[in-house]
């Protein structure tokens, strides 16, 4: 007699091959339709042999080293659940953060208007969605050069509960340069996550390998795009407007001084979770 293999005997399978019970709960979730809260529910139910193939294909997927978000097609960012795959960047926590700091600008600003906010670089759109989630009200423009990128983010968008999805634009184009004329001089809050990896710095196979190179690398510095950003901002910015960027950490002192040529009177340097320099927050 053939014993039924159940999900916890295919879990244990891709743990032990993985490496890494966690990864191995989440993929076996995503295969067999559980949530990860209820798959020690169904652990002792029979694997059907579709979803059995399924999760065999995804672990071949992660072994061959594929990032797991990839694998998934799904990650969480904030409160989003966000569809990723490799046309855009991943969702990092470190971006999290710079959401967070860009809310808190935003409602220090409190325009009695509704706010209007900018997301240079969209890619996924996890920040422009988040923003647009968390600010009742704000009207939310995102760009991207990329679009393929965009797409993932229109994916994203269709995913967007209530009537947030209503104040989301996104536009295909370099930065500011898509943006209709009307909204300069405008704009409450920019916040960017540009590529800030030089073109000759090594990155982990997992990062390089597999994200787009155009979401990665900015050019012989990798100061390339806050150059462009931070000259332009200005302009876009209403009086008391803010520019929100990610840095890399040993970037601080360099893009700090450009935001100072730029003209910002007040710029700050913001720490993530583990207290590395992560964001620079420039005031009008």
């Amino acid at each position: 007699m053939t014993s039924v293999r159940t999900w916890r005997d295919v879990l244990a399978e891709v743990s032990a091959a993985l490496g890494s019970m966690d990864e191995a709960r989440r993929l076996t979730a995503e295969a067999g339709g559980f949530t990860l809260a209820d798959l020690v529910l169904g652990l002792d139910d029979p694997v059907p042999q579709r979803a059995g193939a399924r999760l065999s294909m995804m672990a071949e997927r992660r072994l061959a080293g594929e990032p797991l978000q990839y694998v998934l097609g799904r990650w969480g960012f904030r409160s989003l659940d966000l569809i990723v795959d490799r046309r855009a960047l991943i969702p990092r926590p470190e971006t999290e953060q710079v959401v967070e700091a860009a809310l808190a600008e935003a409602r220090r600003v409190g325009a009695s208007r509704p706010l209007v906010v900018a997301d240079l670089g969209t890619g996924s759109g996890a920040i422009a969605l988040s923003l647009a989630a968390e600010l009742p009200g704000a009207q939310v423009w995102a760009t991207d050069i990329s679009a393929a990128a965009l797409e993932v983010a229109s994916a994203n968008l269709c995913g967007l509960a209530g009537f947030a999805a209503t104040r989301v634009r996104l536009l295909e184009g370099s930065w500011f340069d898509p943006l209709p004329v009307d909204l300069q001089g405008r704009l409450d809050v920019v916040v960017c996550n540009p590529p800030y990896i030089a073109d000759d710095e090594v990155l982990p196979d997992e990062v390089g390998d597999w994200e787009p190179a155009l979401a990665l690398r900015a050019g012989e510095t990798g100061l390339e795009c806050f150059v462009a950003v931070t000259a332009a901002a200005p302009a876009w910015l209403a009086d008391q407007g803010v520019l929100v960027v990610e840095i890399a950490p040993s970037q601080a002192d360099a893009v700090c001084a450009l935001a100072v040529e730029a003209g910002f009177a007040q710029v700050q340097v913001r720490p993530d979770l583990s207290g590395r320099d992560r964001m620079i927050v420039a005031r009008r």
